[in-house]
């Protein structure tokens, strides 16, 4: 999470790629906690999101408070890269991507769904209430009526997303 703090507490803005994408919106404010094994203080960041695309090809801008991009996630088949203020990175995958940025790998795919309140097609699931399991997570939709959905992957170390996403 310190390098995304970082990202975020950086004083210059990036030039984002505001081109429209095929696919879908969705934006709001995503809360991040990693729990830390042993003495270690759980890390967490707070940022304002908008995912657009699909899983195929897409982007996730990160933001401020104030609403300022500071970091920018891009994918497309054969091509993922981050960019921010200090430039633009290619890496492997968005798996990869998540890992450094974070600390830990978030299923950016299955979140077009997820944020829907639903199982991603590419994974088995199991039907909890009120929710699901998937991918290792447990998707919590208790609040879906209020926009909220809260994601926990168990383990060590133990990952929670809550997202609270903006409907106009």
């Amino acid at each position: 999470a310190l390098p995304l703090a970082a990202l975020l507490s950086a004083c210059a803005s990036l030039p984002v790629d505001d081109r429209t994408l095929a696919g879908e919106t969705l934006s709001g404010r995503l809360a991040l906690r990693i729990d830390t094994v042993g003495e270690e203080q759980p890390r967490s960041v707070v940022a304002g999101f908008e995912l657009q695309g699909a899983p195929a090809a897409g982007r996730l801008n990160l933001s401020t408070p104030t609403g300022q991009v500071m970091a920018q996630a891009r994918w497309a088949p054969g091509r993922v890269v981050l960019v921010t203020p200090q430039g633009e990175r290619p890496y492997g995958s968005l798996d990869a991507l998540t890992r450094e940025v974070l600390g830990e790998s978030l299923p950016v795919a299955a979140l077009f769904d997820w944020l829907h309140g639903r199982p991603w097609a590419g994974a088995a699931h199991e039907t909890q209430d009120p929710g699901f399991r998937q991918l290792g997570w447990t998707v919590d939709l208790a609040r879906f009526a209020d926009d909220t959905i809260v994601a926990v992957r168990e383990g060590a170390p133990a990952v929670t997303v809550r997202v609270k996403l903006d409907r106009s």
